[in-house]
């Protein structure tokens, strides 16, 4: 089980579509619970089909949020 440090949102930066953890990606067949770093290479984004490398963490080292601070 992942610790709950490492059950960060990440926030698409093409269409702004939040992967939740614990919510998953039935679409992206990600099961609840998948920590972002547990998501496959191959993911899509849901809503614009953009790779897991246009997403970002919405807090810590390389945040959406830590940008516009």
């Amino acid at each position: 089980m992942a610790n709950p440090e490492e059950m960060y949102q990440c926030q698409g930066t093409n269409c702004g579509y939040i992967y939740n953890p614990d919510k998953g990606c039935k679409k992206g067949k990600v099961d609840k619970g998948t920590c972002w770093t547990d998501v496959p290479e191959d993911y899509k984004c849901k809503v614009c089909g953009a790779s897991k490398k246009s997403f970002r963490p919405l807090a810590g080292p390389g945040s959406v949020r830590e940008e516009h601070s």
